[in-house]
């Protein structure tokens, strides 16, 4: 075979987390919530248009496929659909389980068409592309069977025929030392550039990275983001690959967007004056492809207290938020969250009360205080962990409305 005959293109996507609850926009207006609930579903859509579009020889999906263990009919009654547009067009599947959809949990057998592949076990085992006498890749992967994979899975991926000119590895795992995320089948950068593959497909973790450029060793993202953690475009890459080069590019797929704005408000004299601050940041957004969902964070005066306790602000957000609805590509501010930089703190300094409670927050962690509801059966399905940021804003919000309360007595 000649170079060129040795090339295959595929789309390398992970962690579609169909069927995401977006539980934290329960109580958003329905055109929001349905959007959101319907957006995994669309982002599926658009990675199956986008194969079909660049007549990929096949699709690599790597892992968390699905939300949850235990998946909704409707999951994967969508997801059967994409997969038999992509069978009339002679597009092959290498699909993964993951930590979020491991094997041992689904409950519905649904039979998929025969251009779909999917790793049956935690072995390490390879199909080939095409299943021919003369393939031209071969694809490795596992699948978890059960949600913990905490040994290093890296170890078992071994060349298997050498004949072959492509091998192109998919791993469900984490990077040692990655923050942000549980940490399943771990490896490092060396673990994967010693072993002899053209392509390490990776899933788990949801920031888009290229980790290495020879071998292409890629985190794709998930295609969707689901919480302002996951904020801006999300995608797969569409990959052409050959023994002596490849070429990536990153298509986005995403059907709607989380976004954050950072405001400071303390030359704001009444909350009317928030509407206008408002306008710069918000008009930055105006052309976003998709709608967009924004968490905004205010940092201020004692007046921000004020605004809260008598839903000045909650109104004031109902009311921007109507205008911002009107549009095709629509924003909707989903969350507010405030801090307070000015708490007059000289009240306190000589109470020792006040002093052991300041150095409470300082020095705690809420996080073992979170241990019996993440080990919960049914609440830990709807929950992520949170990061040291999460922490400190969770923190910073509670010792501001205790200790207004506390010094609103005092005054």
């Amino acid at each position: 075979m000649d170079e060129l005959s040795e090339k295959v293109t595929f789309i390398h996507a992970a962690d579609l987390h169909l069927d995401s609850p977006f539980l934290g926009l329960a109580k958003s207006p329905e055109k929001v919530y349905t959007n959101a609930q319907e957006s995994t579903f669309i982002a599926l859509n658009h990675l199956v248009n986008v194969a079909i579009e660049k007549d990929v020889d096949f699709v690599l999906l790597v892992g968390d496929i699905f939300d949850e263990s235990i998946q909704s009919l409707k999951a994967h009654v969508k997801l059967r659909q994409a997969f038999e547009k992509l069978h009339n067009r002679n597009i092959n599947v290498y699909m993964s389980y993951g930590n979020h959809d491991y094997v041992s949990g689904h409950t519905h057998q649904v039979t998929y068409p025969d251009n779909v592949f999917i790793f049956p076990s935690e072995q390490v085992t390879t199909f080939n592309y095409p299943d021919d006498t003369q393939p031209l890749a071969t694809i490795y992967g596992f699948s978890y069977e059960q949600q913990h994979v905490t040994t290093r899975k890296v170890n078992q991926f071994q060349l298997q025929n050498e004949n072959i000119p492509l091998h192109i590895a998919t791993l469900h795992g984490s990077l040692s030392g990655e923050g942000g995320h549980q940490t399943y089948a771990p490896f490092s950068l060396t673990d994967l550039t010693k072993k002899p593959f053209d392509y390490w497909a990776l899933g788990h973790i949801h920031k888009r990275q290229i980790l290495h450029d020879s071998p292409p060793i890629v985190y794709p993202g998930n295609i969707q983001g689901r919480h302002h953690l996951e904020s801006g475009v999300k995608g797969c890459y569409y990959v052409e690959l050959s023994k002596t080069s490849y070429d990536l590019t990153f298509i986005p797929l995403n059907a709607l967007q989380f976004a954050t704005i950072q405001l400071d408000v303390t030359s704001c004299e009444t909350v009317f004056s928030l509407e206008k601050l408002l306008e710069q940041p918000l008009a930055k957004m105006k052309d976003s492809p998709t709608p967009l969902l924004v968490k905004l964070h205010l940092t201020g005066n004692e007046q921000l207290y004020e605004w809260e306790r008598y839903d000045y602000l909650t109104e004031m957000i109902n009311l921007i938020n109507e205008r911002y609805l009107l549009k095709n590509n629509w924003l909707y501010i989903y969350d507010v969250t405030t801090s307070i930089e000015q708490i007059d703190r000289s009240l306190v300094h000589n109470e020792h009360f006040f002093q052991a409670l300041q150095s409470e927050f300082a020095n705690e962690s809420i996080t073992p205080l979170l241990t019996q509801l993440y080990e919960h059966p049914q609440a830990r399905k709807y929950l992520h962990r949170l990061t040291e940021a999460d922490e400190k804003v969770i923190k910073q919000k509670a010792e501001q409305l205790l200790m207004n309360e506390l010094l609103r007595t005092k005054r």
